[in-house]
């Protein structure tokens, strides 16, 4: 029993301690490119109104990186302090892409600091912009060499096993296995709808408190496109990943959309209730479109629950996980198409406060549709650490002493998020938009009043 609950409580403090760093990461990776994005726009278009976006939003990136590397830390330390089966026998397949990732992460620092202290040094502002392609190249290098780490657990290749010890180590076909592309696709594709979502929902707040300046107004029809943008790319790796998963992981399909028989012209079932007998009800039913989404063709065969032994299929639950995870995708894709098309028309705005609150309510919706598919990800692969060759319970640790760990670490974790939040709202607050450009740009100072 010691052994299962010390298996339990390192699954919580991972759990906590992943979910908090993906706010982190999720902004590491996105805010970069959309920084780069306003700048070139500001060149381009001669714009002082993008390029101070740009200026305000690295500020802000600055105070998440430094959260994010504590709590990047925090994950390295646990891997080895909870998992130490685990790591014994897979850690010299995940070093490689673990220690890329940690070269990535310098490589993006770097710029980033380079970024960070040379504006207004180059007499052609396009070689200040060119620093921030670095970044976040950087930002996608590193979620991609760890993402191929998650990928490896859940399709694990590039080895074999001699008991407890791996032999003909092939650290590349590891991290380039099935899993891989789908993954990292739906990580970057997610991460750039998100904090292009959290920035639009900002800006909306800002709008929403009587401060609807031209600076304000191109930051939301900047954020709001991209956030159009990359929720369809988002969506398309949404399918692509559920094609994966019927392939190559049907046990996480199938407990994720309830599909206990293995039939052709699967129905697709959202939300609903189940029963103690595995009976589906008040759920909204969609005919054939699992087969659909599986395989491409609607009449296709879809495997159930009933192929996967009881010991291997992953919790029920997850169900819900991956309904909300869809939904608030699509409540994304659909506010950002809403904005974008009342901004077409001159006699219906894009500025009315109902739109506003809808895009407000977008940016922590899209976050929990990260956390969320993160859950779907993460449980949808128990009761496997390492699919196919060793459960959680066995890569655990049996230390007497990991619940002392999870308190130690939920105060680590509140006092950073504190100390962030009261950071960010210090930087900002105190230095509006409004007061910068009058000091950084006069000249069209005027011309960033209220409409």
């Amino acid at each position: 029993m010691m052994e299962l609950d010390s298996a339990m409580l390192s699954r919580m403090l991972t759990s906590m301690t992943l979910g908090f760093h993906i706010i982190f990461a999720t902004i590491g990776v996105g805010v970069p490119l959309m920084i780069s994005i306003a700048e070139f726009i500001g060149i381009k278009k001669n714009d002082a109104h993008y390029t101070l976006l740009a200026r305000r939003w690295t500020r802000g990136f600055i105070i998440t990186v430094a959260v994010g590397v504590v709590t990047g830390t925090a994950i390295g330390l646990q891997l080895s302090l909870l998992w130490p089966s685990f790591m014994q026998i897979a850690g010299k397949v995940i070093s490689l892409p673990l220690f890329l990732e940690t070269f990535a992460f310098f490589f993006e620092a770097i710029f980033l600091g380079a970024y960070l202290y040379t504006w207004d040094r180059f007499k052609k502002p396009i070689y200040h912009w060119l620093l921030s392609i670095p970044v976040f190249v950087g930002g996608a290098l590193s979620a991609f060499f760890i993402t191929t780490v998650n990928a490896f657990m859940n399709t694990p290749q590039g080895f074999d096993l001699e008991g407890k010890t791996l032999v003909n180590l092939q650290p590349l076909e590891a991290m380039f296995n099935p899993a891989t592309p789908t993954k990292v696709f739906h990580v970057l594709a997610s991460s750039y709808l998100t904090s292009a979502a959290i920035l639009a929902a900002i800006t909306a707040f800002i709008i929403l408190k009587n401060k609807s300046t031209d600076y304000h107004k191109k930051a939301l029809k900047l954020t709001m496109t991209a956030t159009f943008l990359f929720a369809i790319l988002t969506a398309v790796a949404g399918d692509l990943s559920a094609k994966f998963l019927a392939e190559e992981q049907p046990e996480k399909l199938a407990a994720g959309e309830w599909h206990f028989d293995t039939e052709e012209g699967a129905d697709l079932v959202l939300f609903g209730t189940l029963s103690e007998d595995n009976e589906i009800k008040n759920e909204i039913r969609i005919p054939n479109a699992l087969s659909f989404l599986a395989h491409g063709d609607f009449n296709s065969e879809v495997t159930g629950l009933d192929q996967i032994p009881e010991d291997e299929q992953p919790p029920l639950w997850i169900h819900y996980m991956f309904d909300l995870m869809v939904s608030l995708g699509m409540y994304a894709l659909g506010v950002s198409f809403l904005y974008l098309v009342l901004s077409r028309f001159k006699r219906w705005s894009e500025h009315n406060k109902w739109l506003l609150w809808l895009i407000v309510l977008n940016g922590p919706l899209a976050m929990l549709a990260i956390e969320f598919g993160w859950i779907y990800a993460e449980v949808g692969r128990q009761p496997w650490i390492l699919r196919g060759y060793m459960k959680v319970v066995e890569g655990a640790t049996t230390s007497p002493h990991v619940g002392w760990m999870f308190l130690l670490f939920l105060l680590l974790y509140i006092l950073l998020g504190t100390i962030c939040t009261l950071v960010l709202r210090k930087l900002f607050k105190d230095n509006p938009a409004e007061a910068e450009l009058e000091h950084r740009y006069p000249e069209i100072a005027d011309g960033g009043g209220k409409e």
